[in-house]
């Protein structure tokens, strides 16, 4: 238990340190962009009209303050900080006054079950066809299932999404294709609002599956190789033990643990994945949050979007590598 604890701590402090460098990171980058949000709003407020110098002045100054961009560097970087650790982002550049922490509450959900969904289908179709595929290595079906593996694999994830956007939307026009439901629905847990989601949900699940199953499979594939050529599967088929049980406990079950610490690995490359494809399809996501904030030049909402995906997927890592030691002992926790 002592080791397990000394375990937790080192990664926990490896999380706080990652979380850190990256908010920092996103912060450093943002003051260096040419983009100034107090300019910017003021132009937007005075394009219909006249204003007197001093409203002008004294409006450039609430917006500094409301923006966090008062003072020394070091105060606005610390009043940073300090709103880091409230929550609170400022208001909304492009929705104003509007607070960031809104949008992205309202955002969040969309995202979070976009995620889930797509990297858990992911991850169990490419680990039970590779797993098949490795231990029927002969099968013509499954060799073909790895040739259509090879190929989506090194695709750009908006590619897919573009792809199935022309196929889906316009040549066989069977799926909805921009939103995350119908509009005038009643939103809620009823049937008709989440037979809506759901069916504006396929498209973006759909690509970001297609991409992210060649990856599994070809790990699995490979592991599964590996693994059929061992002492004790061979044992286990001379001593009569049916194929389906030597196919789940002794070869995929021993290939599954080292391709769990690859899911910590890709939780990046797949939340990238998703700004994108959620943009394509117009899903009502952190990802067309973020391009919009960028598009609009809007300073406090691209922070804000930054700060929360740098945590999400740092926590995403850290609840893997804490599980990885429970289901594989071989590992040293002390």
């Amino acid at each position: 238990m002592q080791g397990y604890i000394a375990y937790f701590a080192k990664r926990f402090g490896q999380f706080l340190l990652v979380v850190l460098i990256g908010i920092n990171l996103a912060y450093a980058i943002s003051h260096a962009t040419p983009i100034d949000p107090v300019e910017q709003s003021i132009a937007a407020a005075t394009s219909y009209g006249n204003a007197a110098p001093e409203a002008i002045e004294l409006m450039r100054q609430s917006l500094r303050e409301l923006y966090g961009l008062s003072g020394t560097p070091w105060q606005q970087y610390v009043g940073f900080w300090r709103r880091i650790l409230t929550a609170d982002f400022g208001p909304s550049l492009s929705a104003f006054p509007t607070p960031v922490s809104t949008l992205i509450m309202r955002a969040l959900p969309w995202t979070v079950g976009l995620l889930v969904t797509s990297t858990l289908l992911a991850w169990a179709l490419g680990h039970l066809l590779g797993g098949l595929a490795g231990y029927y290595q002969k099968s013509r079906i499954f060799k073909a299932i790895g040739i259509a593996a090879m190929a989506l694999h090194p695709m750009p994830y908006y590619i897919v999404a573009l792809i199935l956007l022309i196929v889906f939307g316009y040549v066989w026009p069977i799926l909805p294709i921009a939103g995350g439901a119908t509009m005038n629905l009643d939103r809620g847990f009823n049937a008709s609002y989440m037979l809506s989601v759901a069916a504006h949900s396929v498209l973006p699940v759909l690509s970001l599956v297609m991409v992210g199953i060649g990856g599994w499979f070809l790990g699995m594939r490979s592991l599964s190789s590996n693994i059929v050529t061992e002492d004790y599967v061979a044992y286990a088929e001379l001593a009569g033990v049916g194929r389906s049980r030597i196919l789940s406990s002794y070869v995929m079950r021993n290939a599954l643990v080292p391709q769990f610490t690859g899911l910590a690995i890709s939780l990046g490359g797949i939340f990238n994945g998703a700004v994108i494809t959620e943009k394509v399809f117009g899903f009502p996501g952190i990802g067309t949050l973020l391009i919009d904030g960028v598009y609009a030049g809007d300073y406090s909402l691209v922070l804000g979007v930054t700060t929360i995906s740098i945590v999400g997927v740092s926590v995403g890592v850290l609840i893997i590598d804490l599980l990885y030691p429970l289901l594989d002992p071989r590992v040293e926790v002390g």
